[in-house]
């Protein structure tokens, strides 16, 4: 898990350079690059949330 957010903080970190372009400089490139990297977020995002419900629900297995 601490790597899977490890990736995800990289991923954000690594879009900076390009929303600073699109936004302030209006460079329709780095929009294209900001897009991907929003939609590679969300689906890192959703792995993240899948792994967090497994766990959750292998710990309330075990108490039983």
């Amino acid at each position: 898990m601490n790597n899977n957010f490890s990736k995800l903080k990289d991923l954000v970190m690594s879009l900076e350079g390009d929303f600073e372009k699109f936004y302030d400089k209006g460079n329709a490139a780095a929009g294209t690059r900001v897009r991907k990297g929003m939609q590679d977020l969300k689906n890192m995002a959703q792995d993240i949330r899948k792994e967090v419900q497994d766990l959750k629900n292998d710990k309330a297995e075990s108490a039983k």
